[in-house]
């Protein structure tokens, strides 16, 4: 909420390359940690037997992380952000938040060309822009993709009575809720199917290799179960039920 704005220390020094790097790599890994979690960490426990695998690839941000005293790696092996870390992973999402929203609500941009480029604005956004943004837009919305300030974690997102698409019933009609944002050719592709934030789609089977067949607007589509796991759905029967804000 807007007691961001108040934050001190590093969370307030986003203005020079080095901070605003620290910044992206802070928020990249607040995201990572959401989205192992979103793809199953209960299957790669099992799978690998650690808690909290880590990609080779994101390696070196965490040694930097640790060295700035943004992040903690746990005897056990669980990376968590330190409450400076997750301080400026805030602030750096909230404003990733606010220019999605604008390039969406007020220039009309489409829901899957948004994140590249709000990528490419959020550090040019001042506090003073920041705030004309919240009063504008206002607060407690969601993204284009779906995706808003208070549901971050699988366990939260389940806890409001979502699940992923790639979890559904047989014969349910479902809402999608969110879908991950950071892929623009998963963002894409889903586009040319019509599937997107808010649509309805109805599980009419799942197949043997691992695919989805669904009717979305009359329409039959045949989704993967890679693209599957990266959709948060809620049942159509308790949309009214559920706050998802």
């Amino acid at each position: 909420g807007l007691g961001l704005f108040a934050l001190t220390g590093r969370a307030n020094a986003l203005d020079s390359d080095q901070e605003r790097e620290r910044a992206d790599r802070v928020r990249a890994m607040r995201q990572q940690l959401a989205e192992l979690e979103a793809i199953g960490r209960a299957r790669v426990l099992k799978e690998r037997g650690v808690t909290l695998p880590t990609r080779p690839a994101v390696t070196t941000a965490i040694k930097r992380l640790k060295k700035d005293g943004f992040v903690a790696v746990k005897a056990d092996g669980r990376i968590q952000l330190t409450p400076v870390g997750r301080k400026v992973a805030e602030r750096t999402i909230l404003r990733h938040h606010l220019i999605e929203r604008m390039l969406s609500e007020i220039f009309g941009m489409a829901w899957y060309e948004v994140h590249d480029e709000a990528e490419r604005l959020e550090h040019a956004v001042s506090a003073a822009f920041e705030k004309k943004l919240v009063e504008k837009l206002g607060q407690g919305s969601v993204c284009p993709h779906g995706n808003g300030l208070s549901l971050r974690s699988a366990a939260e997102r389940r806890r409001k009575g979502l699940s992923l698409l790639s979890e559904a019933a047989i014969g349910h009609e479902y809402k999608v809720f969110s879908i991950y944002e950071r892929d623009r050719n998963l963002l894409e592709f889903l586009e040319r199917r019509a599937i997107r934030p808010g649509v309805r789609l109805k599980v009419r089977t799942l197949n043997y290799d691992g695919t989805i067949s669904l009717s979305v607007d009359g329409r039959h589509v045949e989704l993967g179960g890679p693209a599957a796991e990266k959709i948060w759905v809620v049942k159509q029967a308790a949309v009214s039920k559920v706050n998802l804000r």
